[in-house]
């Protein structure tokens, strides 16, 4: 049985963890898949959308025991090397050209919160729980930190980095890591809402977005001016921002629109 489930859905690609029996937890074999269909998903201009669920009852509960168990004898270079193929595989995710949107169910745990911190959009289960539970094993949340971060903010890290409390959907929404809190029955409707959302944009006008959002984040917009300008400029004049002009003056749908 596949440790992922690669799926294409039309212009969709679905990322489905598939480790039921042990609520999903990341093990080697997880992190090569999920890395491989990265870079299979960036280099398919079909695939316009990904999404990311686990299957079963539980969305991703971080590191497999018996991976943690196989660790406590790693040598240190054998432990970086480890987590760098984590890495590796978070930015691979992280910096896809299309919206990547989670699906989160039960409980995201460790590695699964940095999992959902590199989607663009994330819609949670109300009775989803999430924690980033590394310092009471005695290490810490560092390969997801910066994308936790990113999203959280450094107020909430200090709360939950340092504390490994478990928090509920509404905390997760509230400090930005989910956007999105619906009843575990309304979760796939939900999902299809995002995706249709994203359907409905422009291709290339949304990975040159992603790609804008890193480039300027935190940046004073006195030092970007020339960034943010020849973005527009150029995607003005970009076949899809010519159709959309066009598409929006003459009251249609732009060609790319599902």
């Amino acid at each position: 049985m596949p440790s992922v489930l690669v799926e294409h859905d039309g212009p969709v690609l679905r990322l489905t963890l598939n480790r039921p029996d042990v609520r999903n937890a990341f093990d080697e074999e997880v992190v090569r898949t999920l890395t491989a269909a990265a870079v299979s998903g960036a280099e398919n201009q079909s695939v316009r959308a990904i999404v990311l669920a686990g299957s079963g009852r539980t969305f991703c509960s971080g590191a497999d025991i018996g991976w943690m168990a196989k660790a406590i004898a790693y040598s240190r270079q054998e432990n970086l090397s480890e987590a760098e193929d984590m890495a590796r595989m978070l930015e691979r995710l992280d910096t896809l050209p299309v919206p990547v949107i989670g699906r989160i169910q039960g409980a995201a745990l460790g590695g699964g919160v940095g999992l959902a911190a590199i989607c663009d959009i994330v819609v949670a289960a109300d009775d989803a729980v999430f924690a980033l539970s590394e310092v009471r094993l005695g290490i810490l949340p560092a390969v997801v930190a910066p994308y936790v971060l990113r999203k959280i903010g450094v107020s909430a890290a200090r709360e939950l980095f340092l504390t490994g409390m478990r928090f509920d959907a509404g905390r997760a929404r509230e400090v930005g890591l989910v956007h999105e809190v619906v009843p575990a029955d309304g979760l796939d409707a939900a999902v299809a809402r995002r995706v249709a959302d994203v359907l409905a944009a422009s291709p290339t006008g949304i990975a040159r977005a992603k790609a804008l959002i890193r480039e300027i984040a935190g940046a004073h917009p006195d030092h970007v001016i020339g960034v943010t300008t020849n973005a527009i400029a150029s995607q003005r004049i970009s076949a899809e921002g010519q159709e959309g002009l066009r598409a929006f003056l003459e009251k249609r749908k732009p060609s790319w629109s599902a």
